[in-house]
């Protein structure tokens, strides 16, 4: 049993299962905006599974896939599988489940979401090679972010609606340019072992003036998603209220000092988008 608990921990630490703040809350968004406030229980239910399920495929194919590029790596050296705290075959086997949970949850919600779940898995699991390949692997690693909310919908609806696309392009700019600012922190690394980024395409001060206009073009797209969904004034707060968070972040970071860039995309990034979920709600409850 010791044995078991501290896999089952050492497991849970290498997807980082804490983090699913990150898209959940955009999902959520996404699902009381199609249902026009809370949906069925056990839609809701299946939501949260394939949620979970799709996000620790990922991250645990992710973890697998680079396991010999983190072995290099001074920051991840430490990981599950470089650390020998978790083999390579735990971890396949750990993902193989994941996946199919998440196509059985996507089977348990409607037929469109069970087509369209291979498709989704591609880009789950493709952002892991994408770096490989192109200096344009954070905009993947944004797009598998960004259809958290077009699949909630689907999952809500059974069909697609052009105007969560626009919710869909704002996430995958959040979290890519994000990304781009990670990847900052491996810049050498990264330009030793041959892999791409825009940080190490065009340098990292560059690479900062990239992410920041992500990340404006991000906010432009949400004033247009409340344009679209006729936001009243609580959905408009919840707008200038992730402005001012995304202000903040880009506040404490600086192509000279990256000692916060931590506390900057982990902690802050679940706070920007637990606050538009929260004025998002709050918006559709003064309607009603």
């Amino acid at each position: 049993m010791p044995g078991i608990l501290s896999k089952t921990r050492t497991t849970l630490e290498m997807i980082k299962w804490e983090h699913s703040i990150f898209a959940l809350p955009f999902a959520l968004t996404a699902v009381l905006l199609a249902a026009n406030g809370l949906p069925r229980w056990r839609t809701l239910a299946w939501i949260l599974v394939a949620m979970v399920a799709a996000r620790s495929c990922a991250m645990a194919f992710n973890r697998w896939a680079d396991a010999e590029l983190d072995a290099t790596n001074p920051r991840t050296r430490s990981r599950a599988i470089p650390a020998g705290l978790l083999s390579r075959q735990f971890v396949l086997g750990f993902t193989v489940i994941m996946a199919l949970a998440f196509v059985a949850a996507s089977a348990e919600l409607n037929r469109l979401t069970l087509y369209l779940s291979p498709l989704v898995l591609t880009v789950l699991l493709g952002y892991s090679y994408m770096k490989r390949v192109t200096r344009w692997s954070h905009l993947v690693l944004g797009l598998a972010l960004g259809l958290a909310p077009s699949a909630a919908w689907i999952a809500v609806r059974g069909n697609l609606d052009a105007r969560i696309l626009v919710l869909t392009a704002a996430v995958t700019l959040w979290a890519g340019g994000f990304d781009v600012l990670y990847a900052c922190q491996d810049y050498e690394h990264d330009s030793a072992v041959g892999l791409y980024s825009l940080p190490r395409a065009v340098g990292i001060p560059k690479a900062f003036w990239a992410a920041r206009a992500m990340h404006l073009t991000m906010l432009g797209l949400l004033v247009w998603f409340g344009l679209l969904f006729h936001f009243l004034a609580f959905g408009w707060v919840g707008i200038a209220a992730v402005a001012l968070l995304l202000a903040y972040e880009h506040s404490i970071v600086s192509p000279r000092d990256l000692r916060r860039l931590n506390a900057a995309f982990f902690t802050m990034n679940g706070v920007i988008a637990m606050v538009f979920l929260a004025f998002v709600a709050a918006d559709l409850w003064l309607r009603s």
